[in-house]
């Protein structure tokens, strides 16, 4: 079962939370309740991506799959403004008036910058952290241009979801050689208008949204977190192993993992190996206290 939650966000921005978990369920050894898990997609991603990772967290917790503002079924903020913060006070909305606290944060990308800006910040609703192949090190203005070019060659409108699979996973100049899985992963943020296929999110904000975090370097909140951390990286993706092991000596309570044969995706890719990274840390780290003496 799905179950779809919509909420306020910031500025009265409406984010839609999609619980995946039958209910019966949610229990966990030792607690009248399951523990809250909140997953955070990247930039361009949305909450579907997550359906696989949810399935098997529904087994001993409670997943709840947040489609961040701008992305999926989530409302667009009428001024257009994708600040950080806004992200960032979202989730903890989402894990407030969802009753997930203290929740295990998963985040891919973007979504792992603003769960880790959220446990930074609010360490009193957050157990734990899973960082998804998402670098601290500001990305500059090279990097920003790049993506503008690289948004401009989409072929928008797609005629069919064929073509859109076959666009991003084979055809885009920008990868070395075909990818079906990230095909796969942009066919999901399609939606069929009269004219063909289009993403489901503005390009012109997905950008914007970016540059409110693209030019900074995020270091400093990263060594804020004092929660157990997971620090995963898809050994093709875009977080280098010497950067990811230089953010868990940074992290108070920092942990690695990798993926093979995984890149930026890599939850989406590899959800075998993804399982077997993550689930082994959210088993220890969110199990309820022992009684008191």
């Amino acid at each position: 079962m799905v179950r779809r939650t919509d909420l306020a966000g910031t500025g009265g921005v409406r984010l839609a939370a999609w619980e995946f978990t039958d209910r019966p369920k949610r229990r966990a050894a030792g607690s009248g309740h399951a523990p809250g898990v909140l997953l955070l997609h990247g930039l361009m991603g949305r909450a579907a991506h997550w359906a696989t990772t949810a399935r098997w967290l529904g087994e001993r917790y409670r997943p709840v799959a947040l489609d961040q503002r701008g992305h999926g079924r989530s409302g667009r903020p009428a001024d257009g403004a994708y600040p950080l913060e806004a992200f960032v006070a979202d989730a903890a909305l989402a894990v407030e008036r969802l009753d997930l606290a203290p929740v295990a944060l998963v985040g891919h990308a973007m979504g792992a910058l603003v769960g880790w800006r959220l446990a930074a910040e609010r360490p009193d609703l957050v157990r734990a952290l899973v960082i998804a192949d998402m670098r601290p090190s500001a990305r500059g203005a090279a990097s920003q241009r790049e993506w503008e070019e690289w948004v401009r060659t989409w072929p928008v409108p797609f005629a069919t979801l064929a073509d859109v699979r076959k666009w991003f996973g084979a055809d885009d100049p920008h990868i070395e050689r075909p990818d079906p899985a990230r095909g796969a992963f942009f066919a999901e943020v399609m939606a069929e208008r009269p004219d063909g296929w289009r993403p489901v999110f503005s390009r012109r904000q997905m950008l914007r949204a970016r540059a409110g975090w693209a030019y900074d370097a995020h270091w400093e909140s990263l060594a804020q977190v004092r929660c157990p951390t997971l620090v995963v990286r898809g050994l093709d993706g875009e977080l280098g192993r010497a950067e990811a092991q230089e953010m868990v000596r940074v992290l108070p309570q920092g942990r690695y993992a990798e993926v093979a044969d995984a890149g930026h995706f890599l939850h989406y890719e590899q959800p075998e190996g993804w399982r077997a990274a993550v689930e082994p840390f959210l088993t220890e780290t969110t199990q309820p206290p022992p009684p008191a003496s």
